[in-house]
């Protein structure tokens, strides 16, 4: 048994208990544990493991909520992705974002009709609409904003600037948000910050809700199989998608979600690379979806579609490929993109509050926190966070934390909303005849965070030698990852501590060469080691259609 989750036993009794490690649910654990709050956590699986590690990896104000009259939330969006910029800006970075632009007055009259509260169903933006929403959006981020606002180019400026971009253009307008490179390793560098801000905080991946009665949660380790028995003043279900299956298992019935699968794609495609240059095109689909694609590490991230579904496991399938593609080949009609160029797939169904909006994409992406009172045979209160987006996890936190300061007669102490997260902290100067350069620790820490005791434990991890079979990262970073960052299983290096997975770089010789160097740090014998290379190869192939995961005899064997 994990020595983690054997110490349960021994403080079965906590003021909150958090189910769900996604960002809300880590958000919510971070803001709890600035106020002193004895509070856990625990995911069935991985650390940001579902729907909050398959966003578009972008950080944004929201602009087509402007069209639902949702002013408030765009407001709340763009004081939050500039507190995001100023906190966190080792991973979060401006993002110019250009839509390309085919006609000057269409989308006005639905609009309109969308204000007056008449649904319709949404179409092509034109110039006009445009040019008023970005000119609210620029007001809505306030003067403190440390982003450029927004500007036109005509057709000929535009097409001199990306020649590939379809030439039916009549302009093209700018405005900045920002992109995240590394969401999972937001979610870790919060929770290593909450439980470094208060010894009570503890958070465990890999632990899964078994039951509830009275005033009692059983908790089973999925690794040992072990279970333990906590007792909660407040529980907190944050788990997204899974909202209503989870309050079932808590033994309350609950209809608070509807939600709707987003799914993307990855491709190898260096020709788009080139075209998209260093921002994001954000463009509308035939049917009147937004789509967009921008550039990640040399790769294209491109989506995203909107369906109703019911199933919080969904993937992304082969009609939703064909439809992103598709809708790519309206931006860029002369570069050739197909299925040979997608690398990786991933797909999350949205914690979106059950609706009966006129479509998909108008349904609310506000947050809320219905609040299920103690009853039938259940002795706590259950807090559900449903909808929210990543841009908005800490003013979430932030309102429900209040909630339960109330509840618990505790104060408030501290404020999250000027703190910088992890590596945002800067980092300290590196110590003569330690062996990495200035530079090469700058960038470790911008992936691993700061503070001497990370920098120090990174220093006693292996030597810094590349990996064999792959450049981007070194054996040291692999068995650092393995003893600090509650790595368990081998999907949890190739899919969230590291870009690999995402890139579409993974191959059955890399994941045993990673699987060797993560054995000793987590105790796999050979045959674990087999078991994680063939269930980490399972995974990519049928979940995430990585083709470069391709079997081949393995050393294990």
């Amino acid at each position: 048994m994990r020595s983690e989750f054997a110490s349960l036993g021994n403080h079965a009794d906590v003021s909150v208990l958090i189910i769900g490690g996604g960002i809300n649910g880590i958000g919510l654990f971070d803001e709890l544990a600035l106020q002193g709050i004895d509070v856990l956590l625990v995911d069935k699986s991985d650390f940001c493991a579902g729907t909050s590690a398959a966003m578009t990896r972008v950080i944004h104000g929201g602009l087509r909520y402007l069209e639902n009259g949702e002013f408030r939330l765009v407001r709340e969006s763009l004081r939050e992705r500039n507190r995001l910029l100023r906190n966190a800006p080792h991973y979060v970075k401006p993002l110019p974002t250009t839509i390309p632009i085919f006609s000057w007055t269409s989308g006005i009259v639905p609009a309109i009709r969308n204000l007056l509260g008449r649904p319709a169903k949404p179409g092509n933006r034109g110039a006009l609409l445009i040019k008023a929403g970005l000119t609210l959006y620029d007001f809505l981020a306030g003067r403190e904003s440390p982003l450029p606002r927004h500007r036109f180019r005509l057709r000929r400026a535009a097409l001199a600037l990306r020649p590939a971009l379809n030439p039916e253009v009549i302009c093209t307008a700018t405005y900045y948000d920002a992109r995240i490179t590394y969401p999972e390793r937001l979610c870790l560098e919060l929770v290593l910050d909450a439980e470094a801000a208060c010894p009570r905080a503890r958070a465990l991946n890999y632990v899964r809700l078994q039951s509830a009665a009275g005033g009692a949660v059983v908790l089973r380790d999925e690794v040992s199989g072990e279970t333990c028995e906590v007792r909660p003043r407040i529980v907190v279900n944050a788990t997204g998608a899974w909202i209503d299956f989870t309050n079932r298992g808590l033994g309350r019935e609950s209809r608070f979600i509807g939600g709707t699968k987003g799914s993307h794609i990855v491709l190898d495609h260096p020709e788009l690379v080139k075209a998209t240059g260093d921002g994001m095109i954000y463009f509308v689909n035939r049917d009147g979806r937004i789509c967009i694609f921008y550039a990640v590490q040399g790769k294209i991230v491109a989506g995203a579609t909107d369906i109703p579904v019911e199933d919080p496991e969904s993937i992304c399938d082969e009609a939703e490929v064909d439809y992103i593609l598709d809708a790519m080949r309206l931006a860029f009609p002369s570069i050739r993109v197909d299925r040979s160029h997608v690398v990786f797939r991933f797909c999350g169904v949205r914690p979106l509050p059950r609706s009966d909006a006129f479509t998909p994409g108008q349904i609310s992406r506000d947050h809320s926190y219905p609040v299920l009172a103690p009853g039938n045979g259940i002795d706590f209160p259950i807090y559900s966070l449903v909808g929210g987006k990543w841009t908005t996890f800490r003013a979430l936190a932030e309102q429900v934390s209040s909630e339960i300061l109330r509840a618990l007669g505790r104060p408030r102490v501290r404020s999250s909303a000027d703190l910088p997260i992890g590596g945002g902290k800067g980092y300290p100067r590196m110590p003569e005849g330690a062996g990495l350069s200035q530079e090469r620790l700058a960038t470790l820490l911008e992936r691993y965070g700061t503070g001497a005791d990370r920098v120090a434990a990174y220093l006693q991890a292996g030597p810094d030698a590349p990996l064999a079979r792959h450049a981007g990262y070194s054996r040291r970073e692999i068995e650092f990852m393995a003893l600090y960052e509650r790595v368990m299983h081998l999907d949890d290096v190739v899919l969230r501590r590291t870009l690999m997975g995402l890139l579409g770089e993974v191959n059955r010789p890399l994941l045993e060469e990673l699987a060797a160097i993560v054995s000793p740090a987590l105790g796999w014998s050979r045959q674990d080691a087999a078991a994680e290379v063939e269930r980490t190869t399972q995974l990519l192939e049928k979940v995430h259609g990585a083709m470069a995961a391709a079997r081949s005899k393995s050393p294990f064997r």
